[in-house]
């Protein structure tokens, strides 16, 4: 009978090291597959990770390639800046529409998605130096040019734009907050589909989405047409307001990827130095 006892607890010994065992080989499979995750940085890389949120629906800055994951110039920036700075960083593509809300929340650390730098968004977010200069276009069908804001103006036809951007800002501006003639869209490529197919009369958004897609969709016959009235915009990387630590952090890494010309090597002309 002793014997038996003693069986049975060496027993229940065992098999509670076995379960603890498995337990640990569980929880290290789960953290390598973090860690090799796409829109993950190296997983032996060192230092805090940091949750980035964006749109991956904007190319060139931000998109989703064939293998599902998220690249694109915004993409190559945030890693390199993680590199610089002794960070990781976690990047989840949850949309344009949530990703303010996303930071206000403390959901995401930060966001960069070709974000705009405007005094209306500074009361409640906090954003880097400036890394990339943009403005916006006007895209038409060629069989139906835009050439101007008074072409805009003066026409009866709907105009794209997409959802909360600084060029739906400026057509609101142009044509009134409410004018029914105002087509917003979940994103930019959206827009510009529902022009090629007629759905709408003229695009507004930013030069350098604009430019890629003209130049990839050669069928699509869209012409495009700047105005001396599209001020020069500038695109940050947006955080919580009042997190000055990760601020601190961004423009430091900022700063020497400038003078490596880091900026320059991956926006080109755009960069901001």
């Amino acid at each position: 009978m002793l014997r038996g006892i003693r069986l049975s607890k060496r027993s229940a010994f065992l098999g509670i090291l076995v379960f603890a065992l498995a337990l640990a080989l569980g929880a290290c499979g789960k953290g390598q597959e973090a860690a090799n995750s796409p829109g993950s940085t190296a997983a032996n890389a060192g230092g805090k990770v940091y949750i980035v949120g964006t749109d991956a629906a904007y190319k060139p800055f931000e998109y989703v390639n064939d293998k599902g994951e998220i690249v694109g110039t915004d993409i190559e920036l945030i890693k390199k800046l993680a590199e610089i700075g002794g960070f990781r960083v976690d990047i989840r593509n949850i949309g344009w529409d949530a990703l303010f809300q996303a930071v206000q929340n403390g959901e995401v650390d930060m966001a960069i998605s070709a974000i705009t730098i405007t005094d209306e968004r500074k009361k409640t977010y906090d954003f880097t130096q400036p890394y990339f200069e943009a403005h916006q276009l006007i895209v038409s069908r060629a069989d139906h040019p835009v050439r101007s804001v008074e072409d805009l103006k003066n026409g009866t036809f709907p105009v794209g734009v997409q959802n909360g951007t600084t060029g739906h800002e400026v057509v609101k501006k142009i044509l009134g907050d409410t004018n029914p003639r105002i087509r917003s869209f979940e994103n930019t490529p959206y827009a510009l589909k529902e022009l090629e197919n007629g759905g709408v009369g003229a695009v507004v958004a930013d030069n350098a989405v604009v430019d890629l897609y003209v130049k990839e969709n050669p069928g699509s016959k869209l012409v495009t047409a700047d105005d001396p009235m599209f001020e020069k915009e500038y695109y940050g990387i947006m955080v919580k307001k009042g997190n000055a630590e990760l601020l601190n952090l961004l423009n430091s890494a900022l700063d020497k990827a400038k003078k490596q010309g880091l900026l320059k090597q991956i926006f080109g002309a755009g960069a901001v130095e």
